[in-house]
């Protein structure tokens, strides 16, 4: 359980007014002190999260956040975080307190949930001290409710259950290539070790799809770029899919037969966590780049950047050696996204892997409403190195 990666559980956030018992609720759901509680308002600041496990469920993320009426200058920017934390819920639990009869800003939150499509659970909290409103919350929230004492721990086991009658089932894709794959298909793994490979180890996306090639009984057969031809002269048959880092695009598909089937670790990570379909049209939009056009490159992990780092140099180059000159280009890492992209020519998303489906949807889907091209880094890899076909139209 501790080692399933944050972007591959369920994300289950509390939202609620200062003081309606969110944080003692997550203690009491998690059974340990995570939050600090204090009968002090917005005590709370920066979303807490914490990782556990529900039965049936699995593994998943319980968030706490700022009140949604805090107050003041700092108040408002908890707000905007609080906000932030909805684009990778994928079930909410709104927190009433038994004792308060204005619902206005539980509404207007209730809203915003719905026109996500995240599904809500209400939780009554205070039952210890004050009657409870539930008939009065029925009228105005179309949800299901429980009623409990987070201090008291009363029906705790109650809202567990809710929680786990109300997640969604396909928060996340069960399979990265299962469709794909056969039982015994050799499936090559291009992973090249150079400077931005970190140290002894595999990086994430590298690590998800060799487990699901695995998991769905084919081969998983793993060199660095310097050994493909080693690995391909040793088989007796002709591997079933080769698998590259999209850096290595170019060299890899100018190594192998035609007919062999090739695709990138991002690209197979879009396909699983995004919209491929929408990352290809993107795609096409880099051959109508000019110089001066303004370029978005977003990055979900924040990372140290080394020499030859795709993102800052490897991508720019390419894109501006397509277009013929200098583009004007902003590189952006982790969660934060700008509001108005309607200057952009072209967004670039990487492979995601540090996002939840949900998170990267709803960015998608903020892109789309600009009407601003959006592809992914191996996607748009594989165009700029002319196989965007070979690449992709298998995956479809």
């Amino acid at each position: 359980m501790l080692t399933t990666p944050k972007a591959n559980r369920l994300h289950i956030s509390i939202f609620g007014k200062r003081n309606a018992g969110k944080s003692s609720l997550i203690n009491a759901l998690t059974n340990q002190p995570i939050s600090v509680v204090s009968d002090t308002p917005g005590t709370t600041t920066d979303p807490v999260s914490k990782s556990m496990e529900l039965l049936p469920l699995g593994p998943i993320v319980i968030i706490d956040t700022a009140g949604l009426d805090d107050e003041g200058e700092l108040g408002n920017l908890r707000i905007e975080k609080t906000k932030e934390v909805m684009e990778k819920t994928d079930l909410a639990v709104l927190v009433f307190s038994a004792g308060d009869s204005n619902t206005n800003q539980e509404k207007e939150w209730f809203q915003d949930l719905k026109e996500k499509n995240i599904p809500v659970i209400g939780v009554i909290n205070k039952i210890d001290i004050y009657e409870s409103n539930l008939d009065l919350l029925k009228r105005d929230f179309d949800i299901t409710f429980v009623e409990v004492s987070s201090t008291e721990r009363k029906n705790i086991s109650k809202l567990k259950e809710a929680i786990i009658n109300n997640a969604p089932m396909d928060f996340e894709k069960t399979s990265i290539l299962g469709d794909i794959v056969k039982p015994k298909d050799r499936v090559i793994l291009v992973a090249p070790q150079d400077i931005q490979a970190p140290k002894g180890r595999l990086i994430l996306p590298q690590v998800q799809i060799i487990r699901d090639i695995l998991d769905h009984d084919a081969l998983a057969l793993t060199v660095k770029d310097s050994e493909l031809e080693d690995i391909l002269s040793s088989l007796n048959n002709e591997p079933d899919l080769i698998i590259t880092d999209s850096q290595m695009f170019k060299e890899v598909n100018a190594s192998i037969p035609t007919h062999l089937k090739l695709t990138s670790f991002s690209i197979l990570m879009a396909r699983h966590k995004g919209d491929l379909d929408l990352y290809i049209a993107g795609a096409k939009a880099i051959n109508t780049l000019k110089p001066n056009d303004k370029i978005l490159i977003s990055e979900a992990c924040t990372h140290h950047p080394l020499k030859g780092d795709i993102a800052r140099e490897k991508l720019p180059k390419l894109l501006e050696k397509k277009c013929g000159g200098k583009l004007d280009i902003d590189v952006i890492t982790g969660s934060n996204f700008p509001k108005d992209l309607s200057k952009y020519k072209l967004i670039l998303q990487c492979g995601s892997c540090m996002f939840t489906r949900r998170q990267l949807l709803s960015r998608l889907e903020i892109i789309k409403s600009f009407n601003v091209p959006v592809t992914n880094f191996g996607v748009a890899l594989a165009e700029l190195n002319g196989i965007l076909d070979r690449a992709c139209n298998f995956l479809k």
